[in-house]
């Protein structure tokens, strides 16, 4: 994001120096064409990149856009497809409209066997239900940035996901996410920034970036009684089993 023009190798040098060392760059298609930014920059860095359409521009999906994300994904050059989903907080394109994009996606990630990156917001019981009828355990996938309820959790689980969080875990008044991060087998748990949003404390009112997910570890590890060290191998190993990626770049 353009939040991180101005010192991006620096950002991904910090992460580093604080012990992250995988990280994934997610572009969404927008009307700036952020799916080809970030795959430009991911690609720039040597890091592993996805790229969906977000719900909130599904108004802007085509079908030319779709091949697009499917010829880099023949090509090898996709991780992942996302952030898809649904978002029923914002309503940026028309409910309908994310349907039809969320279905048509995790039935290209099924093509191209590609896991997938899903977002969701005030739309719980579609989200899973989109999830299990279009067949999306084939190919698995992650939950981002996990903002939902328990019963969400169950069936992402059942899909075989694996369940990200973010420094909202680390908010005071996030007790159900904290009781969900706290009690979830840990063969299914990742942590992530969602930068520039969402930093979690100490650095709540900063641009996010990816070496404060240390502290996002830091939280789930206090609420599940095990070292941060026990975490952080945890959710890079779930990580790596989900994806393939080459760390030579």
């Amino acid at each position: 994001m353009a939040e991180f023009d101005a010192d991006r190798d620096a950002v991904v040098a910090r992460a580093r120096d604080a012990g992250v060392d995988t990280m994934l760059v997610v572009g969404c298609a927008d009307a700036e064409e952020g799916h080809r930014r970030a795959l430009q920059v991911a690609e720039s860095l040597g890091l592993p990149v996805a790229a969906g359409v977000h719900p909130h521009d599904a108004r802007l999906a085509s079908e030319a856009l779709f091949q697009e994300l499917a010829g880099w994904a023949r090509e090898g050059r996709l991780v992942a497809l996302g952030e898809i989903g649904l978002d029923f907080h914002y309503d940026h394109s028309p409910r309908d409209v994310q349907r039809e994009a969320f279905r048509r996606q995790i039935r290209l990630a099924r093509d191209v066997r590609l896991p997938l990156i899903v977002h969701t917001r005030e739309a719980d019981e579609e989200t899973a239900s989109i999830l299990e009828d279009e067949g999306a355990a084939e190919v698995g996938g992650i939950l981002h940035c996990f903002t939902g309820g328990a019963e969400l959790a169950r069936r992402v689980l059942d899909l075989g996901f694996l369940i990200s969080f973010s420094g909202i875990v680390a908010f005071p008044r996030a007790e159900v996410i904290q009781e969900i991060a706290a009690t979830i087998p840990l063969d299914r748990l990742l942590v992530e920034t969602d930068a520039p949003f969402l930093a979690p404390p100490p650095h709540r009112g900063k641009r996010n970036e990816p070496a404060f997910v240390v502290e996002v570890a830091r939280k789930i590890a206090q609420l599940r009684g095990v070292s941060e060290e026990e975490v952080g191998t945890a959710v890079t190993q779930n990580f790596e089993r989900l994806v393939t990626i080459d760390k030579r770049g």
